[in-house]
Formats: structure tokens, C-alpha cells, sequence
């Protein structure tokens, strides 16, 4: 299956097999890009909306997708960053799960890329914490997948970072509730638990190392 954006990894199946027993985001409202701070004569770029909230429990999980004109090396870096969270000076992502001791805003977070010649940075933003623990279960889910090997225009796959697998109570919401976040390329399922009583979506999308993203796979379900 090969999905209509270019260069954008391919995810195969989806299957589920366990044992039984979200969170809404905002946009940021600033401006999702900014232009070099440039230095010399190369020019480096950084875009991507972040999330100005998170839920108590559940995953945050931001990678912005930046360029150089000279192709060079690219390192990230981050100002003020939440401390339930990590970075990743490599991709710029920023993700974690925040606890109830972690309510609150963190302001003015700035995610800088530099190629060493040329630096480029997101517009400041902040994140609200926000809600209490979420009820857990004692029910489990498997989800399982086969990994991309090529991108939709048909060339091989060779920076695949990882997966995003996303569940919830809602097949037709999925990218709006849960999700975690798999770092891990060679990875080829996850459990989920804590799940309560009922029926639970799930589906996975794979992720690049700059950031892009595949479009959903097959949703499947399973009743706790």
C-alpha cells in the first residue's frame, strides 16, 4: 500500500492479539514557521505546529521538520523544555507523559535547529498540563504491524525513525486520543495496558527521522 504523499514511509498491516481482562491537543497559535537566523550564506529552515496542552497520563509527543540549503548535519536544541519531557537533539522531537504533579504551563519553549553554519528557530510557544490520572484497567491489547521498507513514491525507506501506535473509544478520533510514542525502527508490536471495559481502537503510523509522517494504517478493535 503506498500512500499519496511523497516520501512518506508506508505502513503494511495491522493486527491485534492480547488478553482482556485521550486527550485533546490545541494548536499553537503562533506561526507553525520560521526562516534562518542566518549566518554566512547558507539558510537553515524549521516548521511544525506544537501542541499548547497535554493531559495528565497520556503521551505529548512534537517533532518539527527543518532543512539547511547546503545540506549539512542538522543538531536541535531546546530552551526552557518541560521537565516531564524529553528532547531528542537528533530529530527535535519533544515528547513524554506528564503526572498530576507536573499541572501547570511551561512558557516560552523555543526548538533551535543549527547545521553549523546557519541556525533557525520555531516561534516561542508553551504548554499547559492539565486533568487528573486517568482511570486504568487491567485489560491488555498487542498491536503488531510490518515494518515499511519503501516510500510512497516508490524509492527505499532508509531513515525510518519509529511508530506512533494510537487507541482509543473512538475509531473515527483516534489521532485526537491516546497515543504512544515506539522509538524504536526495528520495533514490530506493543501492548497497551490499563485498558477498562469496552471496545478499543487502535492504529499505528510510522515516522521518518525529519519528522514525516505516514497517514494512518488499518484501524482494528478489541473488546476488553
Amino acid at each position: 500500500m503506498r500512500l499519496i504523499r511523497v516520501l512518506v514511509p508506508v505502513l503494511a498491516s495491522l493486527t491485534l492479539v492480547g488478553c482482556g481482562g485521550g486527550a485533546d491537543d490545541s494548536v499553537n497559535p503562533l506561526s507553525s514557521t520560521a526562516t534562518a537566523d542566518e549566518t554566512g550564506s547558507a539558510t537553515a529552515t524549521i516548521s511544525g505546529k506544537p501542541a499548547t496542552s497535554a493531559t495528565v497520563g497520556s503521551n505529548y509527543s512534537f517533532t518539527p521538520t527543518a532543512s539547511d540549503s547546503d545540506g549539512g548535519a542538522l543538531k536541535f536544541s531546546i530552551a526552557n523544555a518541560p521537565t516531564w519531557a524529553a528532547f531528542n537533539t537528533a530529530t527535535g522531537q519533544l515528547s513524554g507523559s506528564p503526572k498530576v504533579t507536573d499541572t501547570g504551563t511551561t512558557m516560552n519553549i523555543v526548538i533551535t535547529v543549527a547545521d553549523g553554519s546557519a541556525t533557525a528557530a520555531l516561534p516561542a510557544f508553551s504548554i499547559s498540563v492539565t486533568g487528573t490520572a486517568p482511570t486504568t484497567g487491567s485489560g491488555t491489547a498487542t498491536v503488531k504491524w510490518v515494518a515499511p521498507t519503501e516510500n510512497s513514491n516508490g524509492t527505499a525507506l532508509t531513515n525510518l525513525a519509529g511508530y506512533t501506535v494510537y487507541y482509543g473509544t473512538s475509531a473515527s478520533t483516534l489521532s485526537q486520543e491516546q497515543s504512544i510514542q515506539v522509538s524504536n525502527p526495528a520495533a514490530l508490536s506493543y501492548t497497551v495496558t490499563g485498558l477498562t471495559s469496552g471496545t478499543w481502537y487502535f492504529a499505528v503510523a510510522s515516522y521518518t527521522t525529519t519528522g514525516q509522517a505516514s497517514t494512518l494504517s488499518a484501524v482494528s478493535s478489541k473488546t476488553i
